[in-house]
């Protein structure tokens, strides 16, 4: 019997390409007068080469940038500290996540969150999202001093909300870090459809979070069926 599904953030439920996208573009804006010698399209386009979809933290993007376009109105770090304070204000999240969330619950599901990233900063974003409600559990790797695909966070995870593997969905965007990893721990792995994978082994794959309901359903049926 299904009981629990357990969400990653990035990709997932938050559009970050587009949520990036937004704030790079409103901080050269607010910051016209300190990086106005860049041509815009020039320092959006950079910072997003440099970020890598998440996966090399600001300081060194921000180090980069202030070297690549001698920025010297405004240090690294300072720009650093904007990002942190500020990309919370530009969250957006993928099309029909609230009323996801709020039916999968209403079938008497528990639910949680496992997301790699700095600790207050994934918490920032995911009450700037209006999501916190919805979780017993989240778990931040900064947090926890484990990320995933470590077998260990997950394990964590399904003691917190005091489920088995075979009891427990994981629904994420990358390949090996979010399905293959939940299922080499005994989950099924659900695989919300990234354009930068494809033959992507998973139990389901989805393009709208919206999809989820009916298929945890389905999957819950199944399991009584042959029970």
């Amino acid at each position: 019997m299904i009981k629990a599904v357990i969400f990653d953030l990035d990709g997932t439920l938050l559009n970050r390409d587009e949520s990036v996208k937004m704030f790079i573009q409103n901080q050269f804006d607010r910051l016209d007068k300190l990086v106005g010698h860049i041509p815009k399209e020039k320092y959006v386009r950079r910072f997003i080469e440099l970020d890598n979809r998440g996966y090399v933290w600001k300081d060194k993007v921000y180090q980069q940038l202030v070297n690549e376009f001698e920025i010297t109105d405004i240090t690294w770090e300072e720009l650093l500290q904007d990002y942190l304070s500020q990309f919370k204000k530009n969250c957006i999240s993928f099309p029909n996540l609230n009323s996801m969330l709020e039916e999968l619950r209403t079938n008497n599901l528990v639910l949680g969150l496992i997301t790699n990233g700095k600790g207050q900063f994934q918490m920032d974003n995911i009450k700037a999202m209006g999501i916190e409600k919805f979780f017993e559990i989240i778990l931040v790797s900064e947090w926890e001093g484990i990320k995933k695909p470590d077998p260990q966070i997950f394990k964590r995870a399904l003691d917190q909300l005091n489920v088995s593997p075979n009891e427990c969905i994981f629904v994420g965007d990358h390949p090996d870090n979010d399905v293959k990893a939940a299922r080499n721990v005994g989950m099924k792995g659900i695989w919300k459809r990234d354009f930068q994978s494809n033959n992507v082994e998973a139990d389901f794959i989805v393009d709208d979070l919206g999809e989820l309901p009916l298929i945890i359903e389905n999957l819950r049926q199944q399991i009584i069926e042959t029970c």
